[in-house]
Protein backbone atom coordinates (compact mmCIF):
# COMPACT_ATOMS: atom_id res chain seq x y z
CA UNK A 1 0.00 0.00 0.00
CA UNK A 2 2.78 2.40 0.82
CA UNK A 3 4.35 1.67 -2.57
CA UNK A 4 1.11 2.45 -4.40
CA UNK A 5 0.65 5.71 -2.47
CA UNK A 6 4.17 6.78 -3.34
CA UNK A 7 3.56 6.06 -7.04
CA UNK A 8 0.33 8.06 -7.00
CA UNK A 9 2.02 11.03 -5.38
CA UNK A 10 4.87 10.89 -7.92
CA UNK A 11 2.40 10.87 -10.86
CA UNK A 12 0.50 13.84 -9.40
CA UNK A 13 3.68 15.90 -8.98
CA UNK A 14 4.78 15.08 -12.53
CA UNK A 15 1.42 16.21 -13.97
CA UNK A 16 1.56 19.54 -12.15
CA UNK A 17 5.09 20.21 -13.38
CA UNK A 18 4.12 19.55 -17.05
CA UNK A 19 1.12 21.95 -17.03
CA UNK A 20 1.91 25.25 -18.85
CA UNK A 21 0.78 28.60 -17.44
CA UNK A 22 -2.05 30.39 -19.24
CA UNK A 23 -0.84 33.13 -21.68
CA UNK A 24 -1.15 36.75 -20.49
CA UNK A 25 -2.35 39.29 -23.12
CA UNK A 26 -1.97 43.02 -22.47
CA UNK A 27 -4.97 45.00 -23.65
CA UNK A 28 -4.60 48.75 -24.24
CA UNK A 29 -7.61 50.95 -23.49
CA UNK A 30 -9.25 52.33 -26.63
CA UNK A 31 -7.98 55.76 -27.75
CA UNK A 32 -10.20 58.63 -26.77
CA UNK A 33 -12.07 60.03 -29.78
CA UNK A 34 -12.52 63.82 -29.68
CA UNK A 35 -16.15 64.83 -29.64
CA UNK A 36 -17.64 66.17 -32.85
CA UNK A 37 -18.49 69.84 -32.42
CA UNK A 38 -21.17 71.19 -34.69
CA UNK A 39 -20.25 74.67 -35.90
CA UNK A 40 -23.26 76.79 -36.83
CA UNK A 41 -23.28 78.23 -40.32
CA UNK A 42 -22.08 81.86 -40.40
CA UNK A 43 -24.85 84.37 -40.61
CA UNK A 44 -24.63 87.02 -43.36
CA UNK A 45 -23.88 90.53 -42.04
CA UNK A 46 -26.87 92.72 -41.51
CA UNK A 47 -27.42 95.12 -44.38
CA UNK A 48 -26.87 98.74 -43.48
CA UNK A 49 -29.53 101.17 -44.66
CA UNK A 50 -28.40 103.17 -47.68
CA UNK A 51 -29.06 106.92 -47.55
CA UNK A 52 -30.87 107.97 -50.72
CA UNK A 53 -32.86 110.90 -52.06
CA UNK A 54 -35.72 110.68 -54.55
CA UNK A 55 -35.67 113.59 -56.95
CA UNK A 56 -38.81 115.73 -56.90
CA UNK A 57 -40.07 117.97 -59.67
CA UNK A 58 -38.19 121.26 -59.81
CA UNK A 59 -35.16 120.05 -57.85
CA UNK A 60 -31.62 120.45 -59.13
CA UNK A 61 -28.49 118.48 -58.34
CA UNK A 62 -26.91 121.58 -56.82
CA UNK A 63 -29.90 122.12 -54.53
CA UNK A 64 -29.92 118.48 -53.43
CA UNK A 65 -26.19 118.61 -52.71
CA UNK A 66 -26.66 121.78 -50.65
CA UNK A 67 -29.52 120.13 -48.77
CA UNK A 68 -27.24 117.30 -47.61
CA UNK A 69 -24.01 119.29 -47.28
CA UNK A 70 -22.35 117.64 -50.28
CA UNK A 71 -20.34 118.67 -53.30
CA UNK A 72 -22.61 118.33 -56.32
CA UNK A 73 -19.68 117.02 -58.38
CA UNK A 74 -19.17 114.12 -55.98
CA UNK A 75 -22.92 113.48 -55.90
CA UNK A 76 -22.95 113.29 -59.68
CA UNK A 77 -19.97 110.91 -59.73
CA UNK A 78 -21.51 108.59 -57.13
CA UNK A 79 -24.65 108.25 -59.25
CA UNK A 80 -23.02 108.06 -62.67
CA UNK A 81 -24.49 111.40 -63.78
CA UNK A 82 -22.48 112.85 -66.66
CA UNK A 83 -24.53 116.05 -66.99
CA UNK A 84 -25.26 117.59 -63.57
CA UNK A 85 -27.97 119.77 -65.16
CA UNK A 86 -30.06 116.75 -66.17
CA UNK A 87 -31.87 114.77 -63.49
CA UNK A 88 -35.39 113.34 -63.61
CA UNK A 89 -38.25 113.35 -61.08
CA UNK A 90 -38.42 110.00 -59.34
CA UNK A 91 -34.70 109.33 -59.83
CA UNK A 92 -33.13 107.81 -56.71
CA UNK A 93 -29.73 109.21 -55.76
CA UNK A 94 -27.32 107.60 -53.30
CA UNK A 95 -25.80 110.14 -50.92
CA UNK A 96 -22.39 108.62 -50.24
CA UNK A 97 -19.56 107.08 -52.18
CA UNK A 98 -19.58 103.99 -49.92
CA UNK A 99 -23.21 103.27 -50.75
CA UNK A 100 -22.51 103.75 -54.45
CA UNK A 101 -19.61 101.27 -54.36
CA UNK A 102 -21.71 98.74 -52.45
CA UNK A 103 -24.51 99.02 -55.01
CA UNK A 104 -22.09 98.64 -57.93
CA UNK A 105 -20.15 95.62 -56.63
CA UNK A 106 -21.92 92.20 -56.69
CA UNK A 107 -22.34 90.43 -53.39
CA UNK A 108 -20.32 87.29 -52.70
CA UNK A 109 -22.32 84.08 -53.38
CA UNK A 110 -23.59 82.52 -50.19
CA UNK A 111 -22.94 78.87 -49.40
CA UNK A 112 -25.93 76.57 -50.10
CA UNK A 113 -27.88 75.37 -47.07
CA UNK A 114 -26.46 72.23 -45.50
CA UNK A 115 -23.08 72.57 -47.21
CA UNK A 116 -20.18 71.17 -45.13
CA UNK A 117 -18.03 73.75 -43.42
CA UNK A 118 -14.33 73.01 -43.06
CA UNK A 119 -13.24 73.82 -39.53
CA UNK A 120 -9.94 73.00 -37.81
CA UNK A 121 -10.00 70.08 -35.39
CA UNK A 122 -9.55 71.30 -31.85
CA UNK A 123 -8.07 68.73 -29.48
CA UNK A 124 -8.96 69.04 -25.79
CA UNK A 125 -6.35 69.95 -23.25
CA UNK A 126 -3.90 72.84 -22.80
CA UNK A 127 -1.45 73.66 -25.61
CA UNK A 128 1.96 72.00 -25.36
CA UNK A 129 4.87 74.38 -25.55
CA UNK A 130 7.98 72.96 -27.21
CA UNK A 131 11.12 73.58 -25.16
CA UNK A 132 14.68 72.44 -25.86
CA UNK A 133 16.13 69.78 -23.61
CA UNK A 134 18.71 70.79 -21.05
CA UNK A 135 22.37 70.76 -22.20
CA UNK A 136 21.31 70.54 -25.85
CA UNK A 137 23.78 72.39 -28.09
CA UNK A 138 22.34 75.24 -30.13
CA UNK A 139 22.79 74.37 -33.79
CA UNK A 140 23.39 77.21 -36.21
CA UNK A 141 21.14 76.93 -39.24
CA UNK A 142 23.08 77.63 -42.39
CA UNK A 143 21.46 79.78 -45.08
CA UNK A 144 19.50 78.05 -47.84
CA UNK A 145 19.35 74.75 -45.90
CA UNK A 146 23.04 73.85 -46.38
CA UNK A 147 23.85 70.29 -45.24
CA UNK A 148 27.24 69.16 -43.90
CA UNK A 149 28.41 65.67 -42.88
CA UNK A 150 28.16 64.96 -39.18
CA UNK A 151 31.40 65.24 -37.25
CA UNK A 152 32.54 66.54 -33.90
CA UNK A 153 34.28 69.46 -35.66
CA UNK A 154 31.17 70.41 -37.60
CA UNK A 155 29.07 70.22 -34.45
CA UNK A 156 31.53 72.46 -32.60
CA UNK A 157 31.46 75.04 -35.42
CA UNK A 158 27.68 75.03 -35.53
CA UNK A 159 27.49 75.54 -31.77
CA UNK A 160 29.36 78.86 -31.85
CA UNK A 161 26.88 81.68 -31.09
CA UNK A 162 26.34 84.44 -33.66
CA UNK A 163 28.02 87.75 -33.06
CA UNK A 164 25.83 90.78 -32.69
CA UNK A 165 25.16 92.58 -35.96
CA UNK A 166 26.28 96.20 -36.10
CA UNK A 167 23.45 98.72 -35.68
CA UNK A 168 22.05 100.19 -38.84
CA UNK A 169 22.85 103.78 -39.52
CA UNK A 170 19.82 106.05 -39.13
CA UNK A 171 18.11 107.13 -42.32
CA UNK A 172 18.52 110.78 -43.23
CA UNK A 173 15.45 112.93 -42.55
CA UNK A 174 13.13 113.50 -45.48
CA UNK A 175 12.84 117.19 -46.26
CA UNK A 176 9.71 118.18 -48.14
CA UNK A 177 10.53 120.20 -51.22
CA UNK A 178 8.70 123.50 -51.68
CA UNK A 179 5.92 123.66 -54.26
CA UNK A 180 6.94 124.75 -57.77
CA UNK A 181 6.81 128.48 -58.47
CA UNK A 182 3.37 129.67 -59.43
CA UNK A 183 1.57 126.63 -57.96
CA UNK A 184 -0.95 127.53 -55.30
CA UNK A 185 -0.51 125.65 -52.05
CA UNK A 186 -3.77 124.17 -50.82
CA UNK A 187 -4.78 125.55 -47.43
CA UNK A 188 -5.55 122.93 -44.80
CA UNK A 189 -9.27 122.51 -44.18
CA UNK A 190 -10.21 122.27 -40.51
CA UNK A 191 -11.81 118.98 -39.52
CA UNK A 192 -13.03 119.99 -36.09
CA UNK A 193 -16.22 121.60 -34.93
CA UNK A 194 -14.34 124.80 -34.02
CA UNK A 195 -14.13 126.97 -37.14
CA UNK A 196 -12.94 130.54 -36.90
CA UNK A 197 -15.89 132.29 -38.57
CA UNK A 198 -16.07 135.93 -39.64
CA UNK A 199 -18.92 138.00 -41.04
CA UNK A 200 -19.01 137.80 -44.85
CA UNK A 201 -20.12 141.46 -45.23
CA UNK A 202 -20.55 144.52 -43.05
CA UNK A 203 -24.17 145.52 -42.86
CA UNK A 204 -27.46 145.38 -41.03
CA UNK A 205 -29.31 142.08 -40.67
CA UNK A 206 -32.66 142.79 -42.32
CA UNK A 207 -34.02 139.24 -42.09
CA UNK A 208 -32.88 136.88 -39.30
CA UNK A 209 -32.65 133.13 -39.64
CA UNK A 210 -35.85 131.09 -39.88
CA UNK A 211 -36.51 127.46 -40.71
CA UNK A 212 -38.15 128.61 -43.93
CA UNK A 213 -35.42 130.99 -45.12
CA UNK A 214 -32.56 128.70 -43.97
CA UNK A 215 -30.30 131.73 -43.53
CA UNK A 216 -30.08 135.45 -42.82
CA UNK A 217 -30.26 138.48 -45.13
CA UNK A 218 -27.68 141.26 -44.71
CA UNK A 219 -28.20 144.63 -46.37
CA UNK A 220 -25.44 146.45 -48.25
CA UNK A 221 -24.56 148.40 -51.35
CA UNK A 222 -24.10 147.01 -54.82
CA UNK A 223 -20.51 146.04 -55.52
CA UNK A 224 -19.50 145.73 -51.84
CA UNK A 225 -17.04 142.96 -51.08
CA UNK A 226 -18.36 139.54 -50.08
CA UNK A 227 -15.74 137.64 -48.06
CA UNK A 228 -15.24 133.95 -47.36
CA UNK A 229 -16.45 133.35 -43.81
CA UNK A 230 -13.76 130.68 -43.20
CA UNK A 231 -11.09 128.68 -45.00
CA UNK A 232 -12.38 126.14 -47.47
CA UNK A 233 -12.93 125.15 -51.08
CA UNK A 234 -15.48 126.49 -53.56
CA UNK A 235 -17.78 123.63 -54.52
CA UNK A 236 -20.24 125.72 -56.53
CA UNK A 237 -20.13 129.06 -58.32
CA UNK A 238 -23.03 129.87 -60.64
CA UNK A 239 -26.70 130.72 -61.02
CA UNK A 240 -28.23 127.28 -61.37
CA UNK A 241 -30.23 127.24 -58.13
CA UNK A 242 -33.59 128.99 -58.37
CA UNK A 243 -34.16 131.74 -55.80
CA UNK A 244 -30.47 132.23 -54.99
CA UNK A 245 -29.31 134.25 -57.98
CA UNK A 246 -25.57 134.19 -58.48
CA UNK A 247 -24.46 131.81 -55.74
CA UNK A 248 -21.17 130.72 -54.17
CA UNK A 249 -20.97 127.64 -51.92
CA UNK A 250 -17.84 126.92 -49.87
CA UNK A 251 -17.13 123.57 -48.22
CA UNK A 252 -15.06 124.09 -45.09
CA UNK A 253 -14.71 120.41 -44.11
CA UNK A 254 -16.82 117.28 -44.11
CA UNK A 255 -19.24 118.93 -41.68
CA UNK A 256 -19.65 122.58 -42.57
CA UNK A 257 -20.79 124.53 -45.65
CA UNK A 258 -21.52 128.20 -46.19
CA UNK A 259 -23.57 129.77 -49.01
CA UNK A 260 -23.51 133.33 -50.39
CA UNK A 261 -26.46 134.30 -52.61
CA UNK A 262 -27.78 137.22 -54.77
CA UNK A 263 -24.28 138.34 -55.80
CA UNK A 264 -23.78 140.77 -58.67
CA UNK A 265 -20.41 139.33 -59.66
CA UNK A 266 -18.62 136.07 -58.71
CA UNK A 267 -14.84 136.27 -58.40
CA UNK A 268 -13.93 132.63 -57.69
CA UNK A 269 -14.17 129.35 -59.57
CA UNK A 270 -15.27 125.89 -58.54
CA UNK A 271 -12.63 123.70 -56.85
CA UNK A 272 -10.66 126.83 -55.90
CA UNK A 273 -9.23 126.97 -52.37
CA UNK A 274 -9.98 130.18 -50.49
CA UNK A 275 -8.84 131.73 -47.25
CA UNK A 276 -10.93 133.29 -44.53
CA UNK A 277 -11.53 136.94 -45.43
CA UNK A 278 -10.74 136.46 -49.12
CA UNK A 279 -13.00 138.39 -51.50
CA UNK A 280 -15.14 135.87 -53.38
CA UNK A 281 -17.94 138.03 -54.86
CA UNK A 282 -19.55 141.46 -55.03
CA UNK A 283 -22.95 142.19 -53.54
CA UNK A 284 -25.93 142.48 -55.83
CA UNK A 285 -29.63 141.83 -56.26
CA UNK A 286 -29.76 138.85 -58.65
CA UNK A 287 -33.03 136.98 -58.11
CA UNK A 288 -33.85 139.34 -55.20
CA UNK A 289 -35.97 142.43 -54.55
CA UNK A 290 -33.04 144.54 -53.29
CA UNK A 291 -29.28 144.52 -52.86
CA UNK A 292 -28.48 142.08 -50.08
CA UNK A 293 -26.49 139.02 -49.21
CA UNK A 294 -28.40 135.89 -48.29
CA UNK A 295 -25.96 133.97 -46.07
CA UNK A 296 -26.43 130.36 -44.99
CA UNK A 297 -24.40 128.09 -42.70
CA UNK A 298 -25.08 124.36 -42.86
CA UNK A 299 -23.88 121.57 -40.64
CA UNK A 300 -24.02 118.22 -42.48
CA UNK A 301 -26.58 119.82 -44.75
CA UNK A 302 -28.86 121.03 -41.96
CA UNK A 303 -29.30 124.84 -41.81
CA UNK A 304 -27.83 126.48 -38.71
CA UNK A 305 -28.54 130.01 -37.52
CA UNK A 306 -25.45 131.99 -38.63
CA UNK A 307 -25.82 134.27 -35.60
CA UNK A 308 -24.91 131.27 -33.39
CA UNK A 309 -21.53 130.73 -35.06
CA UNK A 310 -20.52 134.24 -36.16
CA UNK A 311 -18.67 136.50 -33.70
CA UNK A 312 -20.48 139.43 -32.11
CA UNK A 313 -20.46 142.52 -34.30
Amino acid sequence: MRALAAVAIALLVAGCAARRPAPVVERMPPAAVPPVVEVPAPQPPAEQPVATHTVRRGETLVGIALQYGLDYRELAAWNGITNPNVISPGQVLVLSGTAANAAASPASPAAPPGAPIATPLVMPGPPIEARPLANTPVLKVEPRGQKVPFSEKALAQMSVPDTAAPPLSPEPPVIASPPPPGEQQRPPAPETEDIDWIWPVKGKVIAPFTEASKGMDIAGRKGASVLAAADGRVVYAGAGLRGYGKLVIIKHNNTWLSAYAHNDNILVKEQQDVRKGQKIAEMGATDADQVKLHFEVRRQGKPVDPAKVLPAM
